[in-house]
């Protein structure tokens, strides 16, 4: 990429937010220029919140004025544009079973994460039983991977990328625990995205964004 010459994408994002994370996987993966702003989530800059009123990331803006304020939205824009590994297949045709995986991803997981995660502020149950509920999509998750090696067959898919930031997050909740469950397939399947290039090019921190900074760019 010449970055002085190549207009770039604008993406707002924190490092660690799974939804920023499947954005910058799929923007890196599909090559394109990016300059990377990184917010912090509790002093939203008015450029950020100027481009969408949701004022939370990710959100995309392109050269041509364009914002893109959702992380599933922005996969399918990167890779429409650019798709070096055919993550969205002949015809997109993994594009509607990877929504299926992100309609339990995204919803009905992301609750049981979110509670397993922060249990004290959820005291109607305890820990154990949003991480035994958060489970019900490992053993999905499992099951597919003991066929194949990536959740939509022999190859990397959009599907992957959408689904392992989630995953990521409920294993570090407790690593230990994690790791004697009894999802060998899943584990090996996160720890070959972690190790990754893709993964670590996207996940250099970066200083919170002001304007007038330098930019930085994916």
């Amino acid at each position: 990429m010449n970055e002085k010459n190549t207009p770039a994408n604008i993406l707002y994002s924190f490092r660690r937010c799974p939804y920023a994370m499947r954005a910058r996987m799929a923007l890196k993966q599909a090559g394109l220029p990016v300059e990377l702003r990184e917010v912090d989530l509790n002093a939203v800059p008015a450029e950020l919140s100027a481009a969408s009123s949701k004022n939370t990331v990710p959100v995309l803006v392109t050269p041509e004025g364009e914002v893109i304020d959702e992380s599933w939205d922005i996969v399918l824009w990167a890779l429409r544009r650019n798709d070096p590994d055919n993550w969205l297949g002949e015809d997109e045709c993994h594009v509607i079973p990877a929504d299926q995986l992100l309609e339990i991803n995204d919803f009905s997981f992301k609750e049981d994460l979110d509670r397993y995660k922060y249990f004290e502020r959820h005291p109607e149950h305890p820990q154990e039983y949003y991480r035994a509920r958060g489970e019900e999509f490992l053993e999905e998750l499992e099951e597919v991977l003991v066929e194949t090696p990536y959740l939509l067959g022999e190859r990397p898919t959009l599907a992957d990328i959408g689904v392992f930031p989630f995953i990521r997050q409920f294993a570090m909740v407790d690593r230990d625990w994690f790791d004697r469950a009894p999802y060998p397939r899943l584990r090996a399947w996160l720890d070959h995205w972690l190790e990754s290039e893709l993964f670590r090019a996207v996940m250099h921190k970066h200083p919170v964004w002001k304007p007038g900074d330098a930019p930085v760019y994916l």
